[in-house]
């Protein structure tokens, strides 16, 4: 597994823009898909935006699409999510996860490895 550690994150204004940032602890890291999960408060996780190993393949959720890109730099080992136009709806605990499924959606294998999470507050 890889160990997983998330910054940025906060408080925003709707309209506004965050970068999330997840770095990780092994060079390993660039032979896995990775991507970006959040929970609301009593709603289910959800996967938003996830990239594959080589970079070539990327997916979003239609929630965020348009608004969110996630890329990812070999050579730092990190993962990023750009969030732009954000609104009081992306309010959540985001997560980074390495191990995925990545296709028509995204979804973490049994052994995915997970960040400690950051929260997104994005006020009207």
């Amino acid at each position: 597994q890889v160990q997983l550690v998330q910054s940025g994150g906060g408080l925003v204004q709707a309209g506004g823009s965050l970068r999330l940032s997840c770095t990780a602890s092994t060079l390993t890291f660039d032979n896995y898909n990775a991507g970006w999960f959040r929970q609301a408060p009593g709603k289910e996780r959800e996967g938003i935006s996830c990239i594959t190993w080589t970079g070539r393949t990327t997916y979003y959720a239609d929630s965020v699409k348009g608004r969110f890109t996630v890329s990812r730099d070999s050579a730092k080992r990190t993962l990023y999510l750009q969030m732009n136009a954000l609104k009081p709806e992306d309010t959540a605990m985001y997560y980074c996860a390495a191990g995925l499924r990545v296709g028509d959606y995204c979804s973490p294998r049994s052994d995915a490895s997970w960040g400690q999470g950051t929260q997104v507050t994005v006020s009207s």
